[in-house]
């Protein structure tokens, strides 16, 4: 049996099924919580700049980063436990 991650874990501890959660991996660190909305399934929530800082630190540049999370992350739909991306205001 596969142990929990340290996310996994810690939604658990929040109340979450993270099975049912979909979780983007390697991006742990850019986890801010959880939504919920009446009469829908919670969701992750990312944050949209630590992602991004995350892609940059990878080796991509700024505008390579941006490019790839507008068209592989914050562009993917897969189904209702898709993820949802905050951006901070200052």
């Amino acid at each position: 049996m596969e142990s929990k991650s340290h996310i996994e874990q810690k939604l658990e501890d929040a109340g979450y099924d993270a099975n049912e959660l979909l979780i983007m991996h390697g991006y742990d660190d850019c986890i801010v919580g959880v939504v919920t909305r009446m009469g829908q399934s919670p969701i992750v929530c990312y944050d949209s700049t630590k992602i991004i800082s995350s892609l940059v630190s990878q080796g991509m540049t700024e505008e390579e980063a941006e490019e790839y999370f507008q068209f592989n992350q914050l562009g993917a739909w897969v189904g209702e436990h898709t993820p949802c991306f905050l951006t901070p205001l200052d």
